[in-house]
């Protein structure tokens, strides 16, 4: 008989190993697209009047200086690595810290002020640059300005970001449900939906839910399989940001919007690892599906930077397929981002056993979720 497994097991044996592949395959999916939106050949004239060109004498003309952005985009790059390494990692570490571990007050208070920097980084940041770059005069007037095409991803982006987030939970409950009869059975008549399980020696388990035919997943297991998603489908939606602002920022010699950039974007991937991290953790993933995880939020917008840097001599902002591309792909971050914040993590945690437990912790909560709100509100006046 096949011995038998806890939950947290269990769930890394059928589930741990999606989230590599999946982030794999979105970033090899955005690269070749960056690649096509800079082959294009698309380059709009820079001459004085053309579509999207600076007038030397201007502010902004003056702020063009490569040797100084170029220096500014390697201080970015360490910077922002570092940050993100922290931010990430720094949840953690704190099962080694009483205090701060999964379902601790600290931790639930530092969670609400990622999720509410998360939040904000959609309606705040992400959505407003698809309005600019949609709506800018370098595209044809008929179609992009005659229909909201932002909104209008964003709300599909939300859309399918349900889908995952549902198909998903349905197929590692029905793959689970499938591979745990070799140490578990049913025994029992069904009270009210209940049922009680048994291992080989007769000893009880646990109470499981549901009916026959049912996945039989208890309440511990299924709460896991939803941080697991969770986290998964999160990552997806920071890495498609992460890369468009890494190649944005690689590929222009504006000095003084990077430099701004620079600081924004560190407190930006710090206290947005934060809320990734603490997924992550809550999910109870191997150590090398964390340990990828990791390594994908960290290393996408520097190395998005990196390829921007490459690119530049090629790409440009003002080009109507650079503008078409990233301003899709921001609308579409921006509804992954907005429905993960409220959904997955804001609704999840307000509204789940602890917190609903507690009016002084959700006092705190929503404290500290308005906190990283605004923090990062405050961070859309320089970025």
């Amino acid at each position: 008989m096949a011995p038998l497994l806890s939950t947290g097991e269990q769930c890394r044996r059928h589930c741990g190993r999606a989230p590599p592949l999946t982030t794999t395959l979105l970033l090899l999916l955005l690269f070749l697209i960056s690649l096509q939106v800079v082959s294009a050949n698309e380059e709009i004239s820079k001459s004085k009047g053309g579509c999207g060109a600076d007038d030397p004498s201007s502010s902004l003309g003056r702020c063009r200086n490569g040797p100084e952005a170029m220096k500014l985009k390697v201080i970015a790059i360490v910077s922002i690595l570092a940050a993100s390494m922290l931010g990430v990692c720094l949840p953690m570490f704190t099962r080694s810290v009483p205090a701060l571990k999964p379902n601790s007050n600290p931790f639930v208070i530092v969670k609400a002020f990622a999720s509410g920097v998360i939040l904000a980084t959609g309606y705040m940041h992400v959505l407003p640059d698809s309005f600019e770059y949609l709506n800018s005069d370098c595209l044809p007037a008929d179609p992009w300005a005659k229909f909201p095409f932002t909104t209008f991803i964003a709300m599909l982006s939300a859309v399918a970001t349900q889908m995952v987030d549902s198909f998903a939970m349905s197929y590692y409950r029905k793959l689970r449900a499938r591979t745990s009869g070799s140490g578990t059975r049913v025994s029992g008549q069904a009270k009210d939906g209940v049922v009680a399980a048994e291992d080989g020696r007769g000893n009880g388990l646990e109470h499981v839910h549901g009916g026959p035919g049912e996945d039989h997943l208890g309440d511990g297991e299924s709460q896991l399989l939803r941080h697991r998603v969770v986290a998964q489908v999160l990552e997806l939606g920071i890495v498609v940001h992460s890369v468009v602002i890494g190649l944005s920022m690689g590929a222009s010699d504006n000095a003084c919007t990077i430099k701004s950039l620079v600081a924004a974007l560190c407190f930006h991937q710090l206290f947005e690892g934060m809320g990734l991290g603490g997924c992550i953790l809550q999910g109870e993933f191997g150590l090398k599906v964390k340990a990828i995880m990791v390594f994908f939020f960290s290393i996408t917008t520097p190395l998005g930077i990196v390829l921007g840097i490459g690119l530049s001599n090629v790409y440009s902002e003002s080009s109507p397929t650079a503008l078409i591309v990233v301003g899709l792909l921001n609308a579409c971050s921006a509804g992954l981002l907005n429905y993960m914040a409220l959904v997955d993590l804001i609704a999840l945690d307000f509204m789940g056993p602890k917190l609903q437990g507690s009016m002084k912790l959700q006092v705190f909560g929503y404290g500290a979720l308005l906190l990283g709100a605004g923090g990062m509100s405050l961070m859309a006046k320089w970025a």
